[in-house]
């Protein structure tokens, strides 16, 4: 607990680190041009629960795509250890510095889920390890593509990554009288960049529309700022339908199979985007099946969008988890350094084995087939194209 006057500092120190970030932002250069690059390296981190397990399937999956670059050294992998729950308490650190040291070496990086301390458990009260590492690296946009065309869904979500709730979530602290206070921040600068990526996604994969979601009625300031400046940018695409949607009638919409179709494109702030695309992802066959891109112009990371899962590891059923996740994943990070046939041979592949074909299934049970069987299956299929 702290006094009102120690909340008053706390504030002022807040903001002066978000002016420090500001100032960051404004000083990077493009994004990294991965055809001029002699050598690709990708890190591969496990993290902690069943993300070792599916992301060994992925890194093997990835490995025989891109085996004739691996054999002339184009493509390197970078293994990284240390985001296990366990080494992050011991050092108290969202990411520990040598393992940030490790992820700052790479292009590109894989990364299994992680455990996110909360109120009650057995861990220490550290920072997500997501949320870390996105700011670190500040891999600004998060990308989730969600595609069932027999329902005519095909959607792509931008999700600002380093803003927002989730970027002061571990700063909030309680004053006198029981009063718990956390904050949001949404800046100029922030916002222009995650809505430019979007409607420069959407003019180049012909898109027509783009969905802004806030709760601008009611958080003025800072969705209010959201809103605006989206719109702002969309006034520069007059090809482009922009539309406004609070988060709350957003997700009663994703479900109205009359209106769903209707969607594209969507731009959001991050804790909306965390909620909607979980929602999206049920179409898709949940979010056992659904991979994201944290891209930043310097850096970017792929990874699933579920969780550690260490229940299925106290079980012993880590074995039989769904790497589908972390394929999906695989073929977004094949995409964004430039290996776009691959990236195409393994989406038609899961494809056919998750929705199509079927000749295994992942239960995440003995009922069911094992991850190495499941990216076995995947390989042949790749193979039969």
């Amino acid at each position: 607990m702290v006094s009102v006057n120690e909340a008053k500092e706390r504030f002022g120190e807040l903001i002066e680190a978000q002016k420090a970030r500001v100032a960051k932002m404004r000083a990077q250069g493009d994004f990294v041009d991965y055809s001029k690059l002699d050598q690709i390296v990708i890190g591969i981190c496990g993290g902690d629960g069943i993300g070792p397990t599916i992301t060994h399937e992925a890194e093997r999956v990835l490995r025989f795509l891109l085996k004739d670059d691996v054999a002339k050294g184009r493509i390197v992998f970078k293994e990284i250890d240390g985001l296990t729950i366990e080494n992050r308490a011991a050092h108290m650190k969202a990411i520990p510095d040598d393992v940030l040291a490790e992820l700052k070496a790479c292009h590109v990086i894989l990364k299994g889920p992680t455990t996110t301390p909360r109120a009650g458990d057995e861990w220490p009260n550290i920072e997500s390890a997501n949320v870390a590492m996105r700011k670190e690296l500040d891999l600004f946009a998060n990308v989730r593509p969600v595609k069932v065309p027999e329902q005519g869904i095909d959607w792509t979500f931008f999700r600002e990554n380093t803003e927002g709730a989730y970027t002061l979530g571990s700063c909030g602290f309680e004053t006198e009288d029981g009063i718990s206070i956390d904050f949001t921040v949404t800046t100029t600068d922030g916002t222009e960049r995650i809505a430019a990526l979007a409607y420069d996604f959407a003019h180049k994969n012909h898109k027509n529309r783009v969905s802004i979601v806030t709760k601008a009625n009611i958080v003025k300031a800072t969705d209010g700022k959201f809103l605006r400046l989206c719109q702002e940018m969309g006034a520069k695409y007059p090809e482009i339908v922009t539309d406004d949607w609070y988060i709350d009638i957003m997700t009663a919409k994703l479900v109205d199979p009359k209106r769903r179709q209707d969607f594209q494109v969507f731009v959001l702030p991050n804790l909306y985007g965390d909620i909607i695309t979980d929602e999206a992802a049920e179409f898709q066959g949940g979010v056992g099946t659904a991979g994201s891109g944290n891209i930043g112009k310097r850096y970017a990371m792929f990874e699933a969008i579920h969780g550690s899962a260490p229940r299925m590891v106290k079980e012993g059923r880590a074995k039989y988890a769904d790497p589908c996740s972390m394929l999906r994943a695989s073929a977004m990070l094949l995409s964004h350094i430039g290996y776009q046939k691959e990236s195409d041979q393994l989406t038609a592949a899961l494809d056919k084995c998750m929705f199509e074909e079927k000749a295994l299934t992942i239960t995440g049970r003995d009922t069911g087939c094992t991850c190495e069987e499941f990216g076995d299956y995947v390989m042949r299929t790749i193979e039969t194209l």
